[in-house]
């Protein structure tokens, strides 16, 4: 979902790249090389995006992301859960360079299944400077890559386009069509999407649900052809968490009547909320946008990992407004598996929590009306972005 500012990844990520690839071997203070290319560009309300353009990448931003979650099916039945994610994102390190191993882009990725029949997430993660063709992201489109890892929208004369994802990750890989329906839905006002009270705070988001899945995925000795819904979200900023934030709490689910919801709160250091925002789209493609006092998150249950020892809360109620005098809406949010932690910390230095989620109404007899991914963040230690 959302993202990874302040030092963000940067330091981290720089000094794995020095130390694995030798990136920076011509300076060992990173300091004197840090801030000399221009500054960041800010995000702020009214801008219109322009598609296809704004599904490629803007490097000029400090922090971008491209992130796929979803559900497969296979030919038994069986269901698990993906997620692919790229983020790009620009240190300000040694701009305006001439050597093209310049870290001036740095490009990660972390791919991973949740797969019940191991009760645990299968996750891998990379991260490279960029490098065409080895390593980068196209601004026309979509088209993101690191080695054989690869996100890219691709169409022909006469075809509707799609998106590819193809990773390949030892304990599993993947080969997926993922095909959109619909236009790209706007969060926020109209893309601009805040994430604390001051509005310097903010993304450039927009998701694009219900992708309808197929292809291949193996997962151990196993190899499977799948079908499925997926979601994708695209952000792109240069400040995020304020200084008192610690994390978030996402989801993003498709509904079974053809609807879509994609809700978050960040959070202060004691768990209390610092905003929340949310975006509902009904099965007729009516667009409502939930504001700060409409959104409640209510953990109902927790899971320890017994790797980081974190306390995650894995099970959830999310209330939401009612439009006018309507009542209250009350979702339940219940996890595929509890144990779906994701250690990234040798590309971006986080553990956190991302899940395949099943929602809920909260009726006397509750049935399941959609299913999609539920993110958070921080409850390991500080996300720093």
């Amino acid at each position: 979902m959302m993202q990874r500012s302040r030092h963000i990844f940067a330091t981290c990520l720089f000094s794995a790249l020095c130390a694995v690839n030798a990136a920076c071997h011509a300076d060992s203070d990173t300091g004197v090389l840090r801030g000399a290319g221009p500054a960041y560009p800010g995000v702020v309300p009214g801008e219109t995006l322009v598609f296809p353009r704004d599904h490629g990448a803007h490097p000029d931003f400090r922090t971008e992301w491209w992130y796929i979650t979803g559900w497969l099916r296979d030919e038994a039945d069986v269901e698990r859960g993906f997620q692919l994610t790229f983020f790009r994102v620009r240190p300000r390190i040694a701009e305006g360079g001439s050597s093209r191993f310049s870290p001036n882009q740095l490009l990660l990725a972390h791919a991973a299944v949740a797969d019940p029949a191991r009760w645990r997430l299968l996750h891998a993660e990379r991260a490279e400077r960029s490098l065409p063709p080895l390593a980068g992201a196209g601004e026309a489109h979509t088209d993101v890559r690191i080695r054989d890892w690869s996100l890219a929208w691709s169409e022909a004369p006469g075809v509707a386009g799609a998106y590819h994802a193809r990773v390949g990750a030892g304990e599993f890989a993947f080969d997926l069509e993922l095909r959109p329906e619909g236009a790209p839905v706007l969060n926020g006002q109209g893309g601009y999407s805040r994430k604390a009270p001051d509005p310097k705070h903010a993304s450039y988001y927009y998701s694009r649900p219900h992708l309808k899945v197929s292809g291949h995925l193996s997962a151990g000795h196993d190899a499977h052809r799948v079908t499925g819904a997926a979601w994708l979200d695209h952000e792109w900023s240069s400040e995020i968490m304020p200084d008192d934030a610690r994390g978030w709490d996402w989801i993003g689910v498709n509904l079974d009547d053809g609807g879509a919801l994609m809700a978050f709160r960040m959070r202060g250091e004691k768990g209390e909320p610092i905003w929340s925002a949310a975006t509902l789209r009904e099965a007729d493609g009516s667009l409502r946008t939930f504001q700060q006092d409409e959104i409640s998150f209510v953990p109902t249950r927790e899971w320890r990992s017994p790797r980081s020892g974190t306390v995650y809360p894995v099970a959830w109620s999310l209330h939401l407004a009612g439009a006018g005098n309507a009542p209250v809406r009350t979702f339940r949010i219940v996890p595929l598996m509890d144990d779906q932690e994701l250690d990234s910390r040798a590309s971006t230095g986080a553990i956190y929590w991302e899940g395949a989620v099943r929602l809920f109404d909260d009726g006397t007899e509750p049935q399941e009306i959609g299913k999609g991914y539920l993110e958070m963040t921080g409850y390991a230690d500080r996300l720093e972005m």
